[in-house]
């Protein structure tokens, strides 16, 4: 058979010159995407130098995720390999966004031993649309931050707060968004906050309530923390003596009722985990620290 056409390949040597099984290029061929160039007398496939280079070139489209309807497309010039390649990979980002996704869900459902009815929940939470995540935020903001009695450059703040996921979020991202999304359609979560908020919300014309600095006062938050690696008790006299320091002449029993209902809201974990969500630095867990507070002024009130 070679003998009648010795300028022309079987489907064998073409496989043989090009490393790839015969299965492969017959079902190549089939698609159109490597015709044969003729048939022997026999009926045989037959190919020539210019089919050497068509299969490497399907291969390499095949390679980089093309399907076949692609390559035909590219190799009679109905497309270019540019044209492909940007819709290819638009379709690859949106692919890779899915799988990260995917992944993150994995992960938690396996980090938290969830069941059926939770990974359902979580994947759905993680795969909402933009709109869809805004309007969780939007019911959250309405029910914690409206009718809040405050100045109105604060309220304007609140107004325009966000909390997005991006467009292309990590795996930690999504992680978070989750465990948020969650959080923030709890009921009793909302009005834990929204109790928390009324004692640290200036009413117009006032400066902040006693004792709401505290959550932003990140100097008192290190110097619990080294007070604490020194292994001082939130019981003990050289307690009484950080808490001087710290708030002075402060009224103690509002900062040990804003420090409470923060504590029993959950606001630490909360801010870290918007922070997450944003992709920002956030800086470190204080749960411990604020709890040291609460003990050494309630220890200081009974004393």
């Amino acid at each position: 058979m070679e003998d009648e056409r010795p300028d022309m390949l079987t489907i064998g040597r073409l496989a043989h010159r090009t490393g790839l099984p015969v299965r492969t290029l017959r079902f190549w061929s089939d698609e159109g995407a490597v015709p044969p160039v003729a048939r022997s007398a026999g009926g045989y496939r037959l190919y020539d130098a210019e089919s050497v280079a068509r299969v490497e070139l399907v291969r390499t489209l095949r390679e980089l995720g093309l399907g076949l309807d692609d390559v035909g497309r590219v190799l009679s010039g109905r497309s270019t390999v540019a044209e492909v390649a940007d819709a290819h990979v638009t379709a690859l980002d949106a692919q890779i966004r899915s799988l990260k996704v995917s992944r993150a869900v994995l992960s938690t459902v396996a980090k938290r031993g969830s069941t059926v009815e939770e990974t359902t929940l979580m994947n759905r939470l993680a795969r909402l649309s933009a709109a869809e995540r805004t309007q969780i935020i939007d019911e959250f903001k309405e029910e914690v931050f409206g009718g809040l009695d405050a100045d109105p450059r604060l309220r304007d703040r609140m107004r325009t707060y966000s909390i997005e996921l991006p467009d292309d979020p990590t795996p930690e991202q999504v992680d978070a968004w989750i465990e948020l999304a969650e959080l923030v359609r709890d009921p009793a979560f909302r009005a834990r906050l929204r109790t928390w908020l009324e004692l640290n919300t200036p009413a117009p014309g006032q400066g902040r309530p006693s004792g709401a600095s505290i959550w932003w006062a990140r100097h008192a938050v290190h110097t619990v923390a080294e007070v604490r690696e020194r292994g001082v008790a939130p019981e003990g006299p050289e307690a009484a003596e950080v808490l001087s320091e710290l708030f002075g002449d402060t009224d103690r029993a509002a900062v040990l009722r804003n420090l409470e209902a923060g504590i029993e809201a959950g606001a630490e974990h909360y801010r870290r985990l918007v922070a997450r969500v944003r992709g920002q630095y956030s800086s470190p867990d204080a749960s411990e620290e604020l709890e040291w507070m609460a003990r050494a002024l309630r220890a200081a009130d009974q004393a």
